[in-house]
């Protein structure tokens, strides 16, 4: 495979030397698979020959002894420009991670050990296993488990756990305060302490149920109604979308599913090939939020989208999943934050201002909230999204003015003597 990129004899000679020599052609058939451009694979195949030459001059001849701190000091010694080190530490990424593959024993990352690790994978595995948390929520409330577990350590040297006491806890929330920006984020990390705490009590390892000192943030669900586009400005967005390119018609297909589904990122981006059904024009939900499986109708022009996105610009991708990324490596799309740069991007085209956390609840608050002018039945409205409660469909019902105004009570008129 190597022969493909290079010619001359001497350089493919000087390819194949080092600890990497019987590895770089795997790594160019890897390359080419994962979708990288020719001149990509030829960039990072001369890295990883050129940190090849210089771990054999260090030292390591046998591909095992590759680690982490070896490639942290070639990329320290290398004499070229930021972005040439940023490539080689893309490159230098694949081929650790191969190479752990192929040793697992000895090709492992140097990471200090944490004295808390074997308390946090428990209380993970108990998120998970006993309270049925999905991965991303468990890495939330872990998160802050570990923030409390810290400052604990730090603010208390030389203390058991078991000697936690109400007063280190107020001063932990107290101190989390003054970080958090809003409410909502102060709600949810006092809540995820409360959880740590009861786990530690029913372990044994608190005395005390501590949770029960935890003081509450207030958050008035229904203060606020979500921010959404009009109408008219969901449909400019969309059509301003030119769909003569895969990624067009990507984003295209996404946004319409988007606008007339009202799907979550995490749905959209874990729907797969085998969940459209075409001849019902039904999506077949799996993995949902409240883990509830629902079908939501396909209508005509987002399935027109969606099949000629399919059809003629989605690039070949081993996963059955529907949206991809279009850069190398091709793969599913993984984080809500790529879905919100499409959106943010889309907006910025037709120079709409996006709201600060622009994404796909932005057209799925769209959606709900003109089902709700268009006087659709809320029982409606919340089966379309998938709420387990038609309290939280209830948001949606600040907006719509003009039904206020014919439920509203005629003001007396007051007599005058």
């Amino acid at each position: 495979m190597l022969d493909s990129y290079f010619k001359y004899p001497g350089v493919l000679r000087r390819m194949r030397r080092g600890p990497l020599a019987d590895y770089i052609d795997g790594f160019a058939d890897e390359f080419a698979r994962l979708g990288y451009t020719r001149a990509t694979v030829i960039r990072y195949l001369s890295l990883l020959a050129t940190f090849s030459r210089y771990a054999g001059r260090v030292g390591h001849v046998r591909p095992e002894t590759i680690d982490v701190a070896l490639v942290k000091r070639f990329l320290l010694q290398m004499r070229r420009s930021a972005w040439t080190r940023t490539v080689a530490r893309s490159a230098l990424g694949h081929a650790v991670r191969r190479l752990a593959q192929l040793f697992p024993v000895t090709v492992t990352p140097a990471v200090p050990g944490d004295p808390d690790d074997q308390l946090l994978a428990a209380f993970v595995a108990y998120l998970q296993g006993v309270r049925g948390l999905q991965p991303r929520s468990c890495e939330g409330v872990a998160l802050i488990a570990r923030r409390l577990l810290r400052w604990y350590r730090a603010s208390r040297p030389g203390q058991a756990l078991s000697d936690l006491g109400g007063q280190d806890i107020l001063a932990f929330v107290t101190n989390l305060g003054t970080t958090s920006v809003t409410d909502r984020t102060r709600s949810a990390a006092v809540s995820h302490i409360r959880v740590l705490l009861r786990y530690l009590h029913g372990q044994g390892v608190l005395r005390d149920d501590l949770a029960r000192l935890v003081p509450r943030v207030p958050i008035w669900r229904l203060a606020k109604v979500p921010g959404h586009l009009v109408w008219t400005d969901v449909l400019r967005v969309i059509d301003s979308i030119d769909d003569a390119s895969a990624v067009g018609k990507r984003d295209r297909a996404l946004l319409l599913i988007l606008a007339t589904t009202g799907l979550r990122s995490q749905e959209v981006r874990r729907l797969e090939l085998g969940d459209i059904h075409w001849r019902t024009g039904e999506l077949q939900i799996r993995r949902t939020k409240c883990r509830r499986e629902r079908v939501v109708p396909l209508l005509e022009e987002a399935g027109r989208a969606l099949a000629t996105y399919i059809l003629s610009g989605r690039p070949p991708c081993s996963r059955p999943t529907v949206f991809v990324c279009h850069v190398a490596p091709v793969r599913p799309i993984r984080f809500a934050s790529t879905v919100a740069a499409i959106v943010r991007r889309r907006l910025a085209s037709c120079g709409l201002q996006a709201p600060v956390r622009a994404g796909a609840h932005l057209f799925r608050h769209s959606l709900a909230t003109r089902l709700v002018q268009q006087e659709r039945p809320i029982k409606e409205v919340a089966d379309l999204l998938g709420h387990h409660s038609i309290d939280t469909t209830a948001v949606y019902v600040k907006v719509a003015i003009s039904q206020l105004e014919r439920i509203a009570l005629p003001f007396p008129r007051m007599s005058h003597e």
